[in-house]
């Protein structure tokens, strides 16, 4: 039988209780360079992985803290022709299968 994994509190009521006028509005496009563009990984994490599955469309993730593993991972998942995103701290990477070869986005 699984473990149910452990409750882990967060401050959400704090936040619902605020008014409105406690949160400043910002630009799209400012909001867009700090959390798409400034992405940052703790420092125990090498790289993220995302894999899509193309017959089913699930997806999974797997977050590796040395970076051989990661690479075995994915060359794993390019032999059975997955599309993977490969995210650490210099880049975030598309790959998907094309033919026999892969296409780096």
């Amino acid at each position: 039988m699984k473990k149910k994994k452990p409750y882990l509190p967060n401050n959400w009521s704090a936040y619902a209780e605020q008014h409105p006028s406690f949160f400043h509005p910002i630009p799209f496009d400012v909001f867009y360079d700090w959390k798409i563009n400034g992405w940052e990984l703790p420092s125990s994490i090498c790289c993220i992985i995302r894999e899509e599955n193309p017959e089913t469309g699930r997806i999974k993730e797997y977050v590796y803290n040395r970076t051989h593993a990661a690479k075995n991972k994915v060359s794993k998942l390019m032999k059975n022709k997955r599309n993977i995103v490969v995210c650490n701290n210099e880049a975030i990477t598309n790959a998907y299968p094309k033919g026999e070869s892969y296409e780096v986005t």
